[in-house]
């Protein structure tokens, strides 16, 4: 069995979801993959279910009623995985603005060099985002560095939603009280992980905008995101994490 699961939440996904279940199957090391479909009126999840009789050990749905929200269904998959237990699980777009070739420069961050929660970062090296319209290249820029004096982190890319987790990450972080369900699910994420005390590493990649499908990003979402942040980093000086101790290695703290 493989020791590590992509999970891909999708909405009105035909054109691409195939495609990079495909391409997640084609790489070296094993991976398997979890689509969690919220519903799609375009038939997403029947071409997920017509893949199983091709990858019936390695291809997995959960299907849910509706749109819930992207934090809901990245929840939903974290629980499944563990229950399954996978010792990586990974966070990743189906519309091909993440390279699955990267998940496994984000595994070795955390299998072989010590990462607890591996970042694919698109500012750790400069602004690495193909065709963006200028404005929101530089909205989603200012917004990390928004999220960064907020909380403290010291992550470049602090909404990025291309991540892998180490097992005892997800196992530690108290899940039901992730709240948001947009994009702010990802700073929330990132943040509760670094309050813990787990080591948080970026990787470069180059993210780009996809090609086929309908983005949801929305100004909601994005208002979501700039408040949410103040919200989270006030409540954090009233609640307990549950820190890693004593650690395995040294890297961003849990107590500031």
């Amino acid at each position: 069995m493989a020791d590590s699961i992509v999970i891909i939440p999708t909405y009105n996904e035909k054109e691409n979801v195939e495609n990079i279940i495909r391409a997640v199957f084609g790489l070296e090391k094993p991976f398997h993959v979890l689509v969690i479909d919220d519903g799609s009126p375009d038939g997403t999840a029947a071409i997920v279910k017509r893949l199983q009789g091709e990858f019936p050990d390695s291809l997995f749905l959960l299907e849910r009623q509706g749109k819930q929200g992207l934090g809901t269904a990245y929840i939903a998959g974290f629980k499944w995985a563990l229950a399954h237990d996978y010792g990586y699980i990974f966070e990743m777009d189906a519309d091909f603005s993440h390279n699955p070739a990267d998940l496994l420069r984000l595994y070795a961050a955390c299998a072989e060099e010590g990462g607890d929660v591996a970042v694919g970062s698109r500012y750790i090296n400069g602004v690495n985002v193909v065709n963006w319209p200028l404005g929101r290249v530089l909205m989603s820029y200012f917004a990390s560095v928004y999220v960064r004096m907020v909380t403290g982190m010291k992550i470049k890319d602090t909404t990025a939603g291309f991540k892998c987790y180490r097992r005892e990450v997800l196992s530690t972080i108290e899940l039901d009280r992730i709240h948001f369900k947009g994009y702010a699910f990802q700073v929330e994420m990132k943040f509760t992980a670094y309050k813990c005390g787990f080591r948080i590493v970026e990787v470069p990649i180059v993210f780009v905008n996809r090609v086929l499908g309908v983005s949801k990003m929305n100004g909601s979402i994005f208002g979501e995101a700039l408040f949410g942040v103040l919200r989270l980093r006030c409540s954090s000086f009233f609640r307990k994490y549950p820190l890693i101790s004593p650690r395995r290695h040294g890297g961003h703290g849990g107590k500031e």
